[in-house]
């Protein structure tokens, strides 16, 4: 089961935040966009884990897409509606991995597990930096107007990826005291600014703590489900 929802979990996470431009997302409560979006699901979960045929699949890029609506029709756009989203397609995906975990073994690919834990990998890079880069985002708005940004334009985005790809990288090479230090070095540049203005302050602690805590979370899941896929053959990333 768990080849195949790791196969599922890299096909989601590419159609939702790789595939997934800005354009059909903002697109989305049209019908056409709406099903160009599942038909994107569908490649992917196909391509993922090598079955073309399967209704399985099928099933599940419908699903995704009613999810999706649902979420444009409440009007969840909000980090809680993110969180709701991501956990419904997940839930998702262990279901199609329980009721047909043969989909990886008879699909196109089995005979290549070395791919299960690029897949891993891959699925948690992009987790990391793009969907954590959304969620920080979500969770941050509501304070974004009650702090002045004379920083520079995209710099606080571009920092955010550079110390959630490193932490990634850290814990991923077994090397997690280098958070620590990653801690450290940003309290140290942050805390002239943040010691001149409380909610200046309060908007970076917030930040980096949800940004840290994301990309660790993520990192850790990433290598628990590597000591249950085949062994990938580069030093430092095998558990």
């Amino acid at each position: 089961m768990i080849e195949t929802f790791t196969a599922l979990i890299f096909a989601h996470v590419l159609a939702d935040f790789v595939l997934q431009t800005a354009w059909i997302n903002a697109q989305k409560r049209r019908i056409p966009v709406m099903m160009l979006h599942g038909a994107l699901v569908l490649v992917c979960a196909q391509a993922a884990t090598g079955q073309w045929a399967s209704p399985w699949l099928l099933a599940l890029a419908a699903v995704h897409v009613v999810i999706d609506a649902a979420k444009i029709r409440g009007g969840f756009h909000h980090f809680r509606g993110f969180v709701i989203d991501q956990a419904a397609h997940i839930v998702t995906l262990v279901i199609v991995a329980v009721a047909a975990p043969g989909l990886w073994a008879t699909g196109q690919w089995a005979a290549l597990p070395a791919l299960l834990p690029l897949m891993a990998i891959a699925s948690g890079l992009v987790v990391t930096l793009t969907a954590g880069q959304y969620a920080v985002a979500l969770l941050m708005r509501p304070h974004g107007n009650r702090i002045r940004n004379n920083g520079l334009r995209e710099g606080g985005r571009q920092i955010g990826l550079l110390e959630r790809g490193l932490i990634f990288a850290l814990i991923m090479l077994g090397q997690p005291l280098g958070v620590g230090f990653l801690i450290a070095a940003k309290s140290i540049l942050r805390f002239g600014t943040a010691a001149r203005d409380q909610r200046t302050a309060e908007y970076v602690i917030i930040g980096t703590l949800a940004s840290f805590g994301w990309a660790i979370l993520t990192a850790e899941t990433v290598r628990w489900a590597l000591t249950h896929l085949p062994p990938l053959e580069i030093a430092g990333l095998s558990p």
